[in-house]
């Protein structure tokens, strides 16, 4: 065990652990005895009739079929979210068969329970499909469940990385609380052009001063080989999440994909997952693991590390697939008191391999743990508690051991103190007014931007932006709204399109902002965004009263976002009418009609599931629940 410091809990994140588990806890008790009924119904395939069990293991060769048939080794069922597309995923091709071959050498086994569909949203920026990526996040949680219904396995391992893949594996790892989960990542890919290079270019061909030929190249040395986007967005910040709930073993999140330590850790991964089933005799199951405690670690880490405002919805989901009723209000006062510790692209020039060699995941817990930031006693795949991931992994005779990481930075620009913060708070805002609710990222707007009053200027598609910038019409001060961009309306598309023209208005000296009830993720920058606003324009939603010209006031610092109308002219606005019927036709978004109709507001994890136990419990009591605003 590491010799880290752990301090007593800070006030405010004690506070904050308190209500969520008095808010959730009729929600979280109905979970647990859901949970432990699924337990007791079997974990695996010792409750399958003769003719089950031939059917699961028909394919298998009969060495493996001689332990299925005995019921003292332990069956891991794999997740994956390989295909060799989308470059974070791609190194997950050989990861089954090494995890076999663990699990063989281990007196146990391990299937393939199936895959899931892995969609990037570097590809599909500012095209259709866009609309489907926050909706993938459900069909992961169900095909995952799909492949785990078998009831065949012992403990589940999950290999995903990118946006929405880890959320809706995380979702289903929650609904399968009854099994031990393992996640399993690939890592970055090695650093190319440097972010600061990649934005400049952007910006250039944004203002038509270099071509299409210049923006590819340097698209093409940013994003160059296996591994995920090394810039801090949402797919970054799902692997420091994972590890702070004690999901990952310690130090994995960022090794590189190919790599001798990146092999060896999957092979422990396997090693470990087998450990902590029933028969491995450390039964560790997601649902005793996973609770209040362990979700307020995951914020705590994604204010600290300036991470992505996607998780402002997914942790939400993620926590009612728990039974845990988490919101806006939490993050708010969680990031009130958690220092900025990382500056990784968008919030500064370096990427995640730099802020992995100035002393990452080891560093990042040491500092947290040490200001009792976060909740070191909660149980990790690992088998021990939290206090453990200052430790990191390193390679003696081939085989994975760990050792206290530094202790101190290695890099200050990258990394730094409690004591020494880049900001004293973790840059994310619940944004309130007469506009609704929404959320805001300020970690890499500077001060003098976080304030905007200006006249809006409304667009109802993200391409009409394009054309209003060239032709001069935004050249002022100016807030932009783009609305029906709601999971309601279009599925919450990302609108990092827009991302180029704000900045090049906002480096030509003017006033500007974004307001949306659309995303902007993890790479939302130096443009102060009023995100996620909710209610959504087409569910009734105040931004559908804004007019062209409408004074708006955003005031990140004060959290507050208000169009500046007579109240009475206000009140009597009728709500404008979106044009959506180009939305829901082509490239298979005709089929998520269902998940549109059903989806919940962004402050309620824009889901589809509704409120797991808390809709049976409100049934129950014969009312329609409410999540707390």
């Amino acid at each position: 065990m590491p010799s880290s410091t752990h301090a007593p809990l800070n006030p405010t994140v004690a506070e904050v652990t308190q209500r969520i588990r008095e808010r959730s806890a009729e929600r979280r008790a109905l979970y647990e005895r859901r949970m432990a009924d699924q337990h007791k119904r079997g974990v695996h395939r010792g409750e399958l009739s003769c003719g089950n069990l031939a059917h699961g293991f028909a394919a298998c060769n009969p060495q493996e079929k001689d332990s299925l048939k005995l019921m003292n080794s332990a069956n891991l069922g794999i997740i994956s979210a390989y295909n060799d597309m989308l470059s974070a995923h791609q190194p997950f091709e050989t990861f089954p068969e090494t995890i076999k071959g663990a699990a063989r050498a281990m007196g146990s086994t391990a299937q393939f329970a199936g895959g899931v569909p892995a969609m990037c949203d570097g590809v599909t920026q500012g095209q259709p499909g866009m609309e489907l990526s926050l909706f993938s996040r459900d069909v992961i949680a169900m095909a995952t469940a799909v492949g785990l219904s078998h009831n065949m396995f012992d403990a589940a391992l999950y290999l995903g990385v990118c946006d929405k893949i880890v959320p809706g594996l995380f979702i289903a790892a929650a609904r399968f609380g009854h099994l031990p989960a393992m996640f399993v990542p690939a890592g970055p890919m090695p650093s190319g052009l440097p972010n600061k290079e990649k934005a400049r270019i952007r910006q250039l061909y944004a203002e038509g001063k270099v071509g299409r030929d210049a923006l590819l190249e340097a698209e093409s040395e940013s994003y160059h080989s296996p591994g995920t986007c090394t810039f801090y967005g949402t797919a970054n910040s799902n692997q420091l999440m994972m590890e702070v709930m004690g999901l990952h073993l310690p130090g994995t999140s960022f090794v590189n994909p190919g790599t001798e330590m990146r092999e060896a850790l999957t092979r422990y991964a396997t090693e470990q997952a087998i450990r902590n089933t029933e028969p491995g005799g450390d039964y560790r199951p997601f649902y005793k693991q996973i609770d209040e405690r362990a979700i307020v670690n995951a914020v705590v880490g994604l204010l600290a590390s300036g991470g992505s405002t996607n998780h402002t919805m997914h942790l939400i989901a993620m926590a009612a697939a728990a039974g845990i009723t988490l919101n806006w209000d939490d993050f708010t006062d969680l990031s009130a008191v958690t220092p900025s510790l990382m500056r990784v692209y968008p919030n500064g020039q370096a990427d995640i391999n730099h802020f992995q060699a100035a002393g990452g995941m080891s560093f990042l817990f040491r500092e947290l743990l040490g200001a009792g930031l976060l909740h070191g006693d909660i149980p990790t795949v690992f088998g021990t508690d939290l206090t453990a991931y200052t430790q990191e992994p390193f390679l003696e005779d081939g085989k994975v051991v760990w050792h206290e990481g530094p202790e101190k930075s290695l890099d200050e620009a990258v990394l730094s103190t409690v004591a020494n913060p880049f900001a004293p708070t973790g840059g994310l805002t619940v944004m309130k007014g007469n506009l609704g609710r929404g959320v805001i990222k300020v970690s890499a707007v500077t001060e003098e931007h976080r304030i905007v009053e200006a006249p809006v200027k409304i667009f109802e598609d993200q391409n009409e932006m394009k054309a209003a910038f060239e032709s001069g019409d935004l050249d002022r001060d100016v807030i932009v709204v783009v609305r029906f961009q709601g999971p309601k309306a279009n599925g919450m598309p990302e609108l990092h399109k827009l991302t180029p023209y704000l900045g090049v208005l906002q480096d030509r000296g003017y006033k500007v902002a974004l307001v949306t009830d659309g995303r902007m993720s993890g790479a939302s920058g130096k443009v102060p965004a009023s995100i996620h606003m909710s209610p959504e324009a087409l569910d009734g939603g105040p931004l559908a009263k804004l007019r062209d010209g409408d004074i708006v006031r955003l005031d990140a610092n004060a959290g507050t976002l208000d169009a500046k109308v007579d109240p009475v002219t206000w009140g009597q606005r009728e709500l404008a009418i979106g044009n959506l019927d180009h939305y829901h036709v082509g490239l298979g978004r005709e089929l998520f009609s269902g998940f549109r109709h059903l989806a919940m507001r962004g402050e309620e994890g824009a889901g589809v599931f509704g409120g797991f136990e808390a809709d049976d419990l409100a049934r129950q009591e014969g009312q329609i629940f409410e999540e707390d605003a």
